[in-house]
C-alpha cells in the first residue's frame, strides 16, 4: 500500500463495517416485552442509554502509534453488547404504570447521560432527588475532559417514602474493579434490599434473576441468584443517605 493511501486511512473508517456487523439489533417487533400488570415499591433500572453509535478506540486508534492500522485497532460500543435505545424510545416505556403510589425509582447513568436521565425519572413520573451510589471502577477510559472511571445511581421519588423503612448504614460511595461491559456490581441490588426488605421490587433491563426481585427485559436466566451472601462482603459500604 502507497504511503498516501495509508494515510487516507482512519480508525474509524477501517473498522465502520466492523462495528455495524457487530450492532445488536433487537429481536422483537415492539421495543421490548410487555410490561407486568403488578404495581412495585421499589424500581431499579439500567436502562440501555444509546450514544449515537460513538465507538471508544484506545492507541492502536492512533496512527503514530499504530502505521498504517497494519494493527487491529481496539473498538468498543454499547450497542456491541445489547441492543440500546434513545431517550424518546425509553419515555415511551409506560413505568408509571408498574410504580405504586409511593414509590423510589433507582437509576444507573453515566456523566454523558445524565442530564437524560433526570429528564427520563420525571417522564416516568418521579422527582430526582439524590446521587444514591457511586461507582469507582478502578479501571478509566480517556474521555475529553477528565478521565472516565465512575458511574452512577440516581434516586427519584414518587408520593412517600415507602415505608418500613430497612436498613439505614448503606455506603453512597463503592470501589469495585468493572468487570465485563455494562456489568453493574451486585453490591448495589443487594444494598437496595436491605433498605427495602419488604417492598414489592423489580428490575428493569434484568441480566440476572434475582431472588426476592421481579425482572424484566431481553435477556433475564432461567437461573434465580441469591443476594443475600453478599451482605458479608458490603462491610466497606455503609454509610447512609437521604432522599426524602
Amino acid at each position: 500500500m502507497k504511503l498516501a493511501e495509508k494515510n487516507a486511512i482512519s480508525g474509524y473508517s477501517k473498522y465502520n463495517p466492523e462495528a455495524k456487523r457487530r450492532k445488536k439489533i433487537n429481536p422483537l417487533n415492539e421495543i421490548y416485552p410487555a410490561l407486568p400488570k403488578e404495581k412495585y415499591d421499589i424500581i431499579y433500572a439500567d436502562p440501555p442509554w444509546d450514544y449515537g453509535g460513538k465507538m471508544q478506540y484506545d492507541k492502536s486508534s492512533m496512527k503514530d502509534f499504530n502505521v498504517g492500522f497494519e494493527k487491529n485497532v481496539f473498538i468498543s460500543a454499547a450497542n456491541f453488547k445489547y441492543p440500546t435505545l434513545t431517550l424518546e424510545e425509553l419515555k415511551e416505556l409506560n413505568i408509571i404504570s408498574i410504580s405504586a403510589d409511593d414509590c423510589i425509582l433507582f437509576m444507573w447513568t453515566t456523566g454523558p447521560q445524565f442530564e437524560n436521565s433526570i429528564e427520563l425519572g420525571k417522564a416516568w413520573g418521579f422527582e430526582y432527588k439524590t446521587v444514591a451510589f457511586v461507582w469507582d471502577k478502578q479501571i478509566h477510559n480517556p474521555r475529553h475532559y477528565t478521565l472516565s472511571q465512575t458511574e452512577f445511581v440516581l434516586a427519584f421519588k414518587k408520593g412517600r417514602f415507602p415505608s418500613p423503612r430497612g436498613a439505614r448504614n448503606i455506603r453512597q460511595l463503592l470501589s469495585i474493579r468493572r468487570s465485563e461491559h455494562s456489568e453493574k456490581p451486585e453490591q448495589v441490588i443487594d444494598g437496595i434490599t436491605r433498605m427495602f426488605p419488604q417492598q414489592k421490587k423489580i428490575e428493569l433491563f434484568a441480566r440476572k434473576n434475582f431472588i426476592g426481585w421481579d425482572n424484566w427485559g431481553l435477556e433475564i436466566p432461567d437461573k434465580k441468584f441469591e443476594i443475600t451472601s453478599l451482605q458479608d462482603r458490603t462491610q466497606n459500604i455503609q454509610i447512609s443517605f437521604n432522599i426524602d
